[in-house]
């Protein structure tokens, strides 16, 4: 059974990866929906780490595994805020399947879209499968930011991705484990696979609107830092370390 505490990590099909800040609202809503949609699709775990939110988010989750007896879920607590790239790298680096994906926590992506994108990476057709968001449920003002952020993104950077800030992603835990760490990496992760000589594709994902809170990111908090991430990506095309081992005699 997908929810059954005792599967061995061996034979977890994918570990689902979760950031979650001040998110006391929507966490249980999102774990109902984790449990009804993904379970069918286990065996798998689902981490999701506490990005040091200072509401009851924490608590709330707690409470919702007990109440459910959910094997399946693990709750990683960070010991201060650090951002989304910091969560989504520690849930990373306590998963045990082969296979991660991840979503934003404020239950804007759809998990329903996760398990198409797991095929495309488990067929080995690709090494990870990205969302795009062609029909966003966000304001004027952040969709035609995203746009000229990608732009700009795709230009300084010298690669091709449709929606950089998407959060549904599936990617093959190694490519994770290799990429070059730094605050923003969770942004830049479709560059970091093709600049390690992984397999792509984009697909077409679900976008909703919030259920709850506030978002986290605006032009204001994401603009500067953006650019300085893009001219850093500019130069680790030319210096990322490209090696794999082949065999050992």
């Amino acid at each position: 059974m997908s929810g059954d505490p005792k599967v061995e990590a061996g034979a977890l099909r994918f570990s689902l990866v979760v950031p979650i800040y001040n998110e006391e609202e929507v966490a249980p809503m999102l774990l109902d929906e984790v449990e009804q949609v993904l379970v069918p699709h286990g065996p798998f775990e689902a981490l999701l780490v506490d990005d040091g939110s200072k509401d009851r988010s924490l608590e709330v989750m707690r409470r919702w595994k007990q109440e459910h007896g959910a094997g399946w879920l693990r709750i990683v607590c960070l010991e201060r805020n650090s951002g989304q790239s910091a969560a989504v790298v520690a849930g990373v680096e306590q998963a045990r399947a082969p296979v991660i994906a991840t979503m934003d926590g404020d239950m804007q992506n759809d998990p329903r879209d996760i398990p198409a994108m797991l095929e495309r990476v488990e067929s080995g057709a690709v090494d990870a499968v990205f969302g795009v968001r062609r029909h966003r449920q966000d304001t004027f003002v952040r969709r035609i930011s995203s746009k000229i952020g990608n732009g700009a993104r795709n230009w300084l950077t010298g690669d091709r991705v449709s929606d950089a800030a998407c959060g549904i992603k599936v990617i093959r835990r190694d490519y994770f484990v290799r990429a070059p760490r730094f605050v923003g990496m969770h942004r830049f992760m479709a560059t970091l696979v093709r600049y390690m000589g992984g397999r792509i594709e984009e697909r077409d994902v679900n976008h909703r609107q919030r259920a709850a809170g506030t978002a986290k990111y605006g032009i204001g908090n994401r603009i500067w830092k953006g650019l300085r991430d893009c001219f850093a990506m500019r130069w680790l095309r030319t210096r990322i370390l490209m090696h794999r081992v082949k065999e050992e005699l």
